[in-house]
């Protein structure tokens, strides 16, 4: 069974939510992959939000650049918890990819991670956490990443 959707604006936001999916991969966390506009896909868009749930769907990862609507017009449709990516833009760096999902209105939740590839990890690995909640063989899986992560920082800056 699916339990995260990976959504995005446009196949070229896939460079950046990739890192989202490899996460969830390296942390056995079954996820789907979907290219679902706001602005050129609103129909597709209501479709994937209103039957997430339904479909398995736990935690939607919403990837979006620019206005960046996606994720917020995802949070309206659904009662699943929604996190957001800023996707970089040429323009203004992401900067606007990133207010535009921050400054949600309140009742319409949007949990929004950091700009690009970070922002992407950090989604997959904030989804992972929110379903060990109830999955105890994936909190363990989600322990023994964080503690490889921290035995791979070295302690001699000189090696």
């Amino acid at each position: 069974m699916t339990s995260v959707g990976i959504i995005m604006g446009s196949t070229s936001d896939w460079e950046t939510m990739r890192h989202a999916a490899e996460t969830l991969e390296a942390l056995g966390v079954a996820h789907e992959t979907r290219v679902v506009s706001a602005h050129r896909t609103p129909q597709r868009l209501y479709d994937y939000a209103t039957t997430a749930a339904d479909r398995g769907i736990k935690v939607i990862i919403a990837g979006a650049g620019g206005a960046a609507h996606l994720p917020g017009m995802a949070a309206s449709m659904t009662h699943l918890p929604v996190l957001g990516v800023p996707v970089e833009s040429k323009a203004l760096k992401g900067m606007d990819s990133l207010l535009s999902i921050v400054q949600m209105p309140g009742g319409i939740p949007v949990g929004t991670l950091a700009i690009g590839k970070a922002g992407a990890i950090n989604a997959g690995l904030l989804a992972a956490s929110i379903l060990s909640l109830s999955d105890e063989d994936l909190a363990e899986r989600l322990k023994d990443w964080r503690q490889r992560q921290t035995d791979g920082v070295a302690n001699d800056p000189q090696g």
